[in-house]
């Protein structure tokens, strides 16, 4: 049988895919391009030669911005939010499986933070530290800033997890004799334990590039994307794109990270099931 061909709607979507694409990636290849300028290069086209001296650059002693320490910054605080994140997404989702006093509430205050502009977010968290009398900092203030960033979206993602889950297999491991704490450990985590994984990843993905929520909390020190929009206004030399192209990686290798972890956990389900 002939197969039919593909109409004039196929092609409008595929031209239409292919311009997001461009659009999403295009921005970021020329970033990745530059970053490998020459010595002699500048910020625009064309290139003057090609190197990997602006990321050597990187790692040596900087005038103006503080690329290691700003890193080293949000890569710890991109840690500790997703540990909280996840823990306490975890948690709620264990905890709002059954109704509760004030549960509507508490879950719309969760989520409220997500409609309001992060700028006011961060400006109110860095005032209200202030008025405590202790001062803003990329660990405290700025941790919990970012928490009301990351939480909403951890808490959301348990909810629709555990809003499928059967209780069934939670049953029948008490049937056959296992406590709360093991039905728990080997029977209910394993199975969520991709999507735990997934929110560990928005947690990290959403706290690591986060600037709006940061600007007002992150005291004296300034983590990596306060750092980089501190360069743009300074720094006249491809090492801004060098650091782009660094950062990048770092977030592709979290993705990564995700995925075989998922990929891990996919393989031990296999080698568990029964015979």
């Amino acid at each position: 049988m002939a197969s039919e061909g593909r109409g004039l709607e196929f092609y409008a979507l595929a031209a239409f895919f292919a311009l997001f694409v461009l659009f999403l990636y295009g921005p970021l290849s020329t970033i990745l391009i530059l970053s490998f300028q020459g010595p002699g290069g500048g910020l625009t086209f064309p290139m003057n030669g090609v190197s990997t001296r602006w990321f050597e650059n990187l790692f040596e002693q900087q005038a103006v911005g503080d690329f290691g320490g700003s890193f080293a910054r949000s890569l710890a605080l991109g840690v500790m939010t997703t540990l909280t994140t996840v823990a306490v997404s975890l948690c709620a989702g264990l905890a709002f499986r059954r109704r509760f006093l004030g549960s509507t509430a508490l879950f719309y205050l969760t989520v409220a933070s997500l409609v309001v502009p992060s700028i006011l977010v961060s400006l109110g968290i860095g005032l209200a530290f202030q008025v405590a009398g202790v001062q803003p900092a990329w660990w405290t203030s700025a941790f919990g800033a970012h928490l009301t960033w990351t939480l909403p979206f951890g808490v959301l993602i348990m909810f629709a997890v555990f809003n499928r889950f059967s209780p069934a297999y939670e049953e029948a491991a008490r049937d056959l004799g296992a406590s709360n704490w093991q039905t728990f450990v080997h029977v209910v985590l394993p199975i969520i334990a991709p999507s735990l994984v997934g929110v560990g990843l928005f947690g990290f993905t959403l706290s690591y590039d986060e600037f709006a929520r940061t600007l007002m909390t992150a005291g004296s020190f300034n983590t990596l994307p306060l750092e980089i929009y501190g360069m743009t206004t300074n720094v006249t030399t491809p090492v801004l794109y060098a650091l782009g192209a660094v950062t990048t990686l770092v977030s592709f290798t979290a993705i990564a990270a995700a995925l075989v972890a998922m990929s891990a956990i996919a393989r031990r389900r296999k080698t568990l099931k029964p015979v």
